[in-house]
C-alpha cells in the first residue's frame, strides 16, 4: 500500500524487537535514534496492516482505524490510549514526548491508509496525478518529514527533496506492483493518462500486457525517475552515516526503474525486485553521488 520498508515484513511488534527489525534503524543510525525511528516506524506498518491485511470487511477496517487515530490523539497530548496497540502507542508517545514529533505527519499517515481502504471498497482510482501525488504526500512523504525533524533537518529546501524521494519511492511501488495490485482492486495509474493511452482496465488480465499499457507504464517511469533526481541532493544535507543510508535508497528506488525498463515495462505479470546482485552497482552509483 505504502512505501514502508519490506525487510522482515512478517514481524510483529508484538513477537520482535522494534530496534532489531526496524530496517531503516541499521548500524548506519545513531543509537540515540533507533527508538524513535522504530516506534514510527511500528506505528505505521500496524496502520497499513490494519488497513490493508486480512479478511475485515472495509467498514471494520475504517472502524479499527478510527480507534487508531483516537489513540494517536490521546498519545499527542499524553492522555491514556485504548488497550488494543500497547506495543504501539507505548514507545510513541515516548517518542513524542521526548522528541516533539508532529503529530499532523502522522495523522496525515492515517488519513492514506483510510482512503485507500475507501478507494479499493469502490473500486474507484486516481483521475490524474495531481490526485495520485496528493496521496502519496499523505502516505509516504510523512515519513522522510518525520526523520528529517529527527535529524534536525528543517530547511524548506530540504523538505521539498525528501518529499520528492519520498513521493518517487511510493509511485515506484505502485509501478512495480501492479501485477499485485490490480487483482486486490487497486488502480493507482493516473486514469486521465491511462485514456490517453488507450489503456482500458476493465481488460488489464489480458495476455501478454499491451502496447497501450507498455507506453503508460514508459511514462509513469520516466515521472517517477525525474522526481528521484529532483530529491536526490538531499543525500548531501542530511548528516552523518544517514546521508549515505540515503543515497542507497535512492539508489534502490531507481535501480528499481531500470528493472522496470529491462522488462519492457512489463510489470503487469511480473514484479521486479531487488537482490544481492545489485548490491555492488548500488554501492558505485551511491558513492559517486
Amino acid at each position: 500500500m505504502n512505501a514502508l520498508p519490506t525487510l522482515k515484513q512478517n514481524a510483529t511488534p508484538q513477537t520482535v524487537n522494534h530496534y532489531e527489525n526496524f530496517p531503516v534503524a541499521s548500524v548506519l543510525c545513531p543509537a540515540r535514534l533507533r527508538p524513535p525511528i522504530a516506534a514510527i516506524y511500528w506505528f505505521a506498518r500496524t496502520a497499513d496492516d490494519i488497513a490493508d491485511e486480512g479478511t475485515a470487511s472495509a467498514q471494520q477496517r475504517l472502524d479499527d482505524l478510527a480507534v487508531y487515530r483516537a489513540d494517536l490523539a490521546a498519545a499527542a497530548v499524553h492522555q491514556p490510549t485504548s488497550t488494543r496497540w500497547p506495543q504501539v502507542f507505548g514507545p510513541l508517545q515516548a517518542a513524542i514526548a521526548q522528541w516533539k514529533l508532529p503529530q499532523p505527519l502522522l495523522a496525515d499517515l492515517l488519513s492514506a491508509f483510510t482512503q485507500d481502504v475507501v478507494k479499493t471498497r469502490d473500486k474507484t482510482g486516481y483521475a490524474d496525478r495531481a490526485e495520485l501525488l496528493d496521496y502519496c504526500q499523505r502516505s509516504a512523504a510523512p515519513v522522510g518529514r518525520l526523520l528529517l525533524h529527527l535529524y534536525g533537518v528543517k530547511n524548506a529546501q530540504a523538505l521539498q527533496q525528501s518529499d520528492a524521494i519520498c513521493n518517487a519511492l511510493q509511485l515506484i511501488n505502485f509501478w512495480q506492483d501492479v501485477s499485485l495490485d490490480l487483482p486486490r482492486g487497486r488502480f493507482y495509474l493516473p486514469q486521465d493518462r491511462s485514456q490517453h493511452h488507450g489503456v482500458d482496465p476493465a481488460a488489464l488480465d489480458q495476455q501478454p500486457q499491451s502496447p497501450a499499457l507498455t507506453r503508460l507504464m514508459e511514462e509513469n517511469v520516466t515521472w517517477a525517475r525525474e522526481l528521484m533526481h529532483r530529491g536526490a541532493p538531499l543525500v548531501h544535507r542530511v548528516p552523518g552515516r544517514a546521508g549515505w543510508e540515503l543515497r542507497l535508497v535512492v539508489q534502490g528506488g531507481l535501480r528499481i526503474l531500470d528493472k522496470i525498463e529491462a522488462l519492457g515495462f512489463a510489470t503487469r505479470h511480473t514484479r521486479p525486485t531487488l537482490g544481492k546482485a545489485d548490491i555492488p552497482l548500488m554501492l558505485w552509483r551511491a558513492l559517486w553521488m
